[in-house]
């Protein structure tokens, strides 16, 4: 059996899963020193810590998914004070030339943190930010319901016998709603009567999301006011924006060292792809999604309300810029100009 010095220097990675966290450990030039599973329970954490130390100082621990799987084990090990960085799944040559399996991964991740190749620090979810995200979840998936079930009411208003059609035709959204969540349909014609009782059930769904909404907005809204009242200062920027734009930072957006690594995060960057003689950019598609939905939408209200933009907008279209192009230079713009209000709005302990 190898005895392996306690005092020296190891970098270790996880690779996370719902049940199971398998744990390697290699040292200063990558040789494995040992791989292990442990469950994802606090007892389970606090083994997997207590075998890491095991085998030496711990420098540094890859975790793949820390906002995911490996959330509970990366606050265990913030907590223990053994630093964390977020390691990406292995690419596609690792795994076409060595297989696909967890002690693979865990390897992999270890050697990541150990050659820097991993270098994202992970999101602190222990403040207003975090309680933000879990809001707007559900606030996600409710406006996601609220949009189907309006899609469908108003799809069986619309197919629904002459006299029903008639009835409901050009209503607003909110007097279809309650129009509709106030019917009383009577058994008789039995088409008819499904059809009254489905648009019931569908427009008291709604109204019921709604309420749904505006009680997660109520919460929502003094938790956004206290994390970064400058982002809400911002033209074109409201609450649902601004909660976006937070999620994407975390409560540690001093993890992100420039504006152009928030600006990579949230795929405004352009990517170089350049080869040979050739010299251009493409589209990034990547990063935060929300987050870069938050910008096309400041973007897009900036560019109906606001008469810097405007302007701005008249100079880009004169020298030959389509909308598109102009749209993406200035997500670029704001992204720079949200930066500072998230940076500025980080809560210090």
């Amino acid at each position: 059996m190898t005895i392996v010095e306690k005092t020296c220097p190891v970098t270790a990675g996880v690779d996370t899963h719902a049940d199971v966290h398998v744990a390697a450990v290699v040292d200063g030039v990558g040789g494995v020193l040992g791989i292990e599973s442990f469950t994802t329970t606090e007892a389970g954490c606090v083994q997997l810590i207590g075998w890491l130390r095991a085998h030496g100082s711990v420098n540094l621990v890859g975790v793949e998914g820390t906002g995911s799987y490996g959330a509970g084990l990366t606050r265990q090990l913030e907590r223990a004070g053994i630093a964390v960085v977020e390691v990406d799944r292995p690419n596609r040559q690792v795994r076409r030339r060595e297989g696909k399996s967890d002690p693979v991964d865990a390897v992999v991740a270890a050697r990541a943190a150990l050659s820097g190749q991993a270098l994202g620090l992970p999101k602190a979810r222990t403040g207003d930010v975090e309680a933000i995200r879990v809001l707007m979840v559900a606030r996600r998936s409710a406006t996601s319901e609220r949009i189907a079930a309006l899609c469908q009411l108003r799809h069986l208003c619309f197919t629904a016998d002459d006299q029903v059609r008639r009835r409901f035709e050009r209503l607003s959204v909110a007097q279809l709603t309650a129009a509709a969540a106030a019917l009383r349909p009577r058994p008789g014609d039995t088409v008819r009567y499904s059809t009254l009782l489905a648009m019931r059930t569908l427009a008291r769904r709604v109204a019921y999301l709604d309420d749904e909404l505006d009680n997660l907005a109520v919460v929502v809204r003094p938790l956004v006011e206290r994390s970064s009242p400058g982002l809400l200062a911002m033209h074109g920027v409201g609450y649902d924006v601004a909660a976006k734009l937070l999620v994407a930072a975390g409560d540690n957006p001093e993890r992100l060292r420039s504006e152009a690594a928030f600006a990579h995060l949230c795929g405004v960057a352009p990517l170089e792809a350049s080869s040979g003689k050739t010299r251009r950019h493409r589209l990034n598609r990547g990063g935060d999604r929300q987050a870069n939905n938050a910008l096309y939408r400041i973007v897009i209200t900036r560019m109906a309300s606001h008469p810097p933009t405007k302007i701005y907008l008249a100079r880009r279209r004169a020298e030959g810029k389509s909308t598109g192009e102009i749209v993406r230079i200035l997500k670029r713009y704001v992204a720079r100009e949200a930066f500072k209000h998230l940076r500025a709005g980080a809560v210090t302990d």
